[in-house]
């Protein structure tokens, strides 16, 4: 145990964790919190206007990730062939903050005109916001390939476990804002700016680049559709990895609009007021924290899959107690269990991808595996949005419906997993594709 913790402590390894500690007061103030509070309260305000909300909500988030979508595959090819990701966090980084701060002007300072029928305050914030989280979305690939550069393989489960649970951390902190925002959001939105740049100046310090897995000197960017075709191509030879990744899509579904429409949710339906919420929200993430921790260890020991089907369990559990709350004990056991689930995760989701993929394709891996979840993270509150809209006369009950369609994706989501094949058969696999 002690030597873990000097793992844990290192200079390299301790600056990785904080960035995820750093990015995780944006995911959790901004895309979970501050945001869908300031539109519920910007646009709601009957049960109709409330699924309304719910909407714009889903559908800005979607419209992030559409363009993660596109770029994404770019981005894990261009990782395998010049090996830098620390360069790319630095600027990715840098244009998240900047947009955060702007929601905050924003949303502090009245705009004059309508646009679409809203004011063009409004606008410009969601207009904002979508600019953040692609930003912060598109650093988390290369984050996540670092991982490989600053441990050995056989350290990446804890180490991974680590990051999470310091991330969650990161999460406390943010919340401890709340009680200077007083529906204020736009101090909300310019704090959380300045907490993320601060908490990131670690990596962009203490950590380097591994070397690229390719030797090729000069290619063009777009080059990288070419070798996520050939990717694609090669599915007999990685087919374990694919199968992960359908399976990801539809676990991450639930989990990406679940996390960005809790709040409303629990605000709307289940009639939990903003600082009801924060407290929801502050024992998810000590759920959160104890999970990433746990799941650290039970991945090492049990491996990548079974910690992900054990996972999508305790998120069908928690989707289930979410549909059926009619009053808030329900909700807080929900928010405990989806804590747990969150946090785990990514740990064991994360650890799966650098056990099944080939060291020269790692970062190709991920590439594909932020696609897969991003395009999951498109169609999961599109879904959402358009039930609450195509429902929003029947009320409360449109975003019951939508958050049930999140329990049925998790268990397609699960019923997939099971054809993943073993790490150990894995290790055959990869051997007579090489050999």
């Amino acid at each position: 145990m002690k030597s873990n913790w000097k793992l844990f402590l290192s200079l390299p390894v301790l600056s990785w964790a904080l960035y995820d500690f750093a990015n995780t007061i944006f995911s959790s103030n901004v895309n979970t919190i501050f945001f869908p509070l300031f539109l519920a309260d910007k646009i709601g305000g009957n049960q109709e206007m409330n699924q309304i909300s719910s909407t714009f909500i889903s559908y800005a988030n979607g419209a992030a990730s559409i363009f993660l979508v596109f770029f994404s595959p770019l981005f894990g090819a261009s990782i395998d062939r010049t090996g830098k990701k620390k360069i790319w966090i630095i600027i990715f980084t840098f244009i998240c903050v900047v947009a955060t701060f702007l929601m905050g002007v924003f949303t502090a300072f009245t705009l004059p005109g309508n646009l679409l029928h809203l004011p063009t305050s409004l606008i410009f914030v969601i207009l904002a916001f979508v600019v953040a989280k692609f930003f912060y979305q598109s650093s988390l690939i290369f984050y996540d390939a670092m991982l490989a550069d600053i441990v050995e393989k056989t350290q990446v489960p804890l180490v991974s476990g680590f990051g999470v649970a310091t991330g969650y951390m990161g999460t406390l902190l943010g919340l401890s804002i709340y009680p200077f925002v007083h529906h204020q959001y736009g101090i909300a939105f310019i704090a959380t700016a300045v907490l993320f740049f601060l908490f990131s100046l670690p990596i962009c310090l203490f950590t380097k680049d591994g070397k690229p897995h390719l030797n090729q000197t000069k290619t063009r960017f777009f080059s990288g559709y070419f070798d996520i075709w050939l990717t694609f191509k090669e599915m007999q030879k990685f087919k374990s990895i694919f199968i992960f990744m359908i399976s990801y899509f539809f676990l991450n579904d639930a989990i990406a609009t679940a996390i960005a429409m809790m709040a409303v949710y629990a605000k709307t339906i289940v009639h939990f007021s903003n600082s009801t919420f924060i407290l929801l929200y502050f024992i998810s993430t000590i759920s959160s924290i104890v999970g990433s921790f746990l799941f650290g260890y039970i991945t090492k020991a049990k491996g990548g899959k079974r910690s992900v089907l054990f996972v999508a369990m305790i998120m069908v559990c928690a989707l289930v107690c979410a549909c059926i709350a009619t009053s808030q004990t329900l909700m807080w056991i929900a928010g405990s269990l989806f804590g747990v689930s969150l946090g785990a995760m990514w740990v064991a989701s994360r650890s799966l991808i650098i056990d099944l993929s080939p060291e020269q394709k790692r970062g190709q891996f991920f590439g594909l595996f932020a696609f897969s979840g991003k395009v999951s993270a498109v169609f999961g509150p599109l879904l959402y949005g358009s039930i609450t809209w195509g429902f929003a006369s029947f009320g409360n009950v449109a975003s019951r419906l939508a958050l049930g369609s999140l329990v049925i994706l998790t268990i397609i989501g699960t019923i997939v997993l099971l054809y993943v094949r073993d790490a150990d058969h894995i290790k055959s696999e990869k051997f007579s594709n090489f050999s």
